[in-house]
């Protein structure tokens, strides 16, 4: 057993890493913790620098044989664990930077656009999305939660990695998008049409934003089209996530008419 010791240094920074987006961003680190989030990273390129795992809870083998192997106390891992049942695998990795310019667009791109998502698990649920829909990308404008928050990674189930996601202001994104030739369709309650009833089978960019606020005055004046998803019941919004995902099952859905 290579760490014991809850007071190790590693263990205190690997804390520090998992609770501060601060440190992460001087670091250059992330955690990603799961034998099925660690390998599907890896499946994607993502290699890690460091795997950590308490033999008393992996019951499954993840060799990597460039990445540094340490093994620690059942203890010392529930430590640095942020799951409530971990299956002792964890991983440090260098924090991706992807940028405008490393998103490689299909013929007819479809992209999904969240602004200032602040809740870990909704960002999460939006990259299992775009994963799932295949998405072109995702544009998180102005955000409130950072990307590589672990929560974030835990809750998307390692589709971060699995897709392209971009952290960046609503005006550089705007531009991006017009340069690329995509329309702006904006989801808000206050919208006459209903997203079914707009064409989606062309180039565009679905935006979504928070649940209290909804979209800023930006994109819903700059959107080429406003929607809104039929309420049947005496709530007035939707969880952010679940808008995302019926609009880009629209998009496809259209597109494979």
């Amino acid at each position: 057993m290579d760490i014991t010791s809850l007071q190790n240094p590693r263990v205190k920074h690997i804390v520090r890493l998992r609770e501060e987006k601060k440190q992460r961003q001087m670091d250059g680190l992330i955690l990603v913790e799961g034998f099925d989030e660690l390998t599907l990273a890896i499946e994607c390129g993502h290699e890690p620098l460091t795997l950590l795992s308490s033999p008393e809870l992996a019951s499954r083998t993840l060799i990597f044989p460039r990445a540094e192997q340490i093994t620690v106390s059942r203890a010392v891992f529930e430590k640095i664990s942020y799951r409530e049942n971990p299956d002792g695998w964890l991983g440090i990795l260098p924090m991706p930077s992807q940028k405008l310019e490393d998103i490689t667009l299909s013929g007819i791109p479809l992209v999904l656009l969240a602004e200032s998502v602040e809740k870990p698990g909704n960002l999460g649920a939006i990259l299992r999305t775009a994963d799932a829909a295949n998405v072109d990308a995702i544009l998180v404008c102005d955000p409130r939660v950072d990307v590589w928050n672990p929560n974030v990674i835990r809750a998307s189930r390692g589709a971060v990695f699995a897709v392209t996601v971009v952290e960046v202001d609503s005006r550089q994104a705007l531009v991006w998008l017009r340069s690329g030739g995509m329309r702006v369709i904006a989801a808000t309650p206050s919208a006459r049409e209903i997203y079914t009833n707009v064409d989606m089978k062309e180039p565009i960019a679905i935006a979504v934003g928070t649940e209290d606020e909804g979209l800023t005055d930006f994109w819903l004046e700059n959107a080429d089209a406003r929607v809104k998803i039929p309420m049947g019941g005496k709530v007035n919004s939707l969880n952010v996530s679940i808008s995302a995902a019926l609009m880009a099952y629209e998009a496809r859905r259209q597109r494979s008419l």
